[in-house]
């Protein structure tokens, strides 16, 4: 039984990405993510599950930020289909809600369909611990934006499904250790999340990602963000197909250290088959 942590409560989407690649494990909630790691590097638990990115909302939580300093490597990944449903206090209907509140991201992503619905939205925590307060406030003109799950943990009526504006809306998690587990180097689908800072010079990504191409590792996430600290050099989040014991993924990376600093490898693991589907629809 390993001690898994999230971000949130029960019923919230972490939770259910994380009971998919954990069933048998117990779980610990954190209200911050930073809550979860430390949960990690203190021995609390020994997985964390956190969402990364969203297939329309974008990213979720800043990794590339907490994940260096924390200390954990990510040793997998998990995509989830996210459906969002309004949900409501028992005996309430659609036209009842005047107002919904959900996390940011779980707003966005429904953000058309309830323009048309004329329900102003509100940011909230987490989207489970939005359905709790919407169950104890029992108002019928406020709603919730959570999945069945958290309409079931709490109370509370599902009054309108799948109000997510894209069909296609999902979601990747990040599973996190506090120790590298590396696959084996002879394993296909894997994949290497590194950060690294570019050097302030002309054309420095140009020339940074110029070894991957030569030496045929492919690219397949590259995001730009800035150091609170330092605003004069851009850093990035790059996810690429490889296991770092390969040769031309060691070429790339001599390369990559010419004309970047600060790279650190967040971890080698193996890629969710859902990566080999067409539409998000398993084979």
């Amino acid at each position: 039984m390993k001690r898994v942590a999230c971000q949130g409560c029960a019923g919230a989407f972490s939770h259910l990405a994380a009971k998919e690649v954990f069933p048998e494990a117990s779980f610990l909630f954190f209200p911050t993510f930073e809550g979860a790691l430390c949960a990690l590097k203190e021995g609390t638990a020994d997985r964390a599950v956190l969402p990364v990115e969203n297939s329309e909302a974008g990213r979720v939580a800043d990794c590339h930020i907490l994940l260096p300093e924390s200390g954990a490597f990510i040793v997998g990944e998990h995509f989830l289909r996210i459906e969002h449903h309004l949900l409501g206090v028992k005996g309430a209907n659609v036209r009842d809600v005047k107002t919904v509140r959900s996390h940011v991201q779980a707003l966005s992503q429904c953000a058309k369909t309830l323009a048309r619905m004329g329900i102003t939205p509100y940011p909230a925590a987490n989207t489970a611990m939005a359905a709790k307060e919407t169950a104890e406030n029992a108002d019928k003109s406020v709603g919730a934006v959570a999945s069945e799950t958290a309409a079931e943990l709490y109370g509370l009526d599902v009054l309108k499904r799948n109000i997510e504006d894209s069909p296609n809306n999902t979601t990747r998690f990040l599973i996190l250790s506090a120790e590298e587990r590396l696959p084996d180097a002879k394993e296909k689908d894997v994949l290497t999340s590194f950060v690294f800072k570019v050097r302030n010079i002309p054309a420095a990504l140009y020339k940074s990602l110029g070894g991957f191409a030569t030496n045929g590792v492919n690219i397949l996430r590259l995001e730009s963000y800035v150091d609170p600290l330092h605003f004069v050099s851009a850093g990035f989040f790059a996810d690429v197909e490889g296991h770092p014991a390969s040769p031309a993924f060691k070429r790339a990376m001599n390369e990559l250290a010419f004309f970047a600093e600060k790279i650190q490898i967040l971890g080698t693991y193996p890629a969710d088959p859902f990566r080999r589907t067409l539409n998000g629809k398993r084979e």
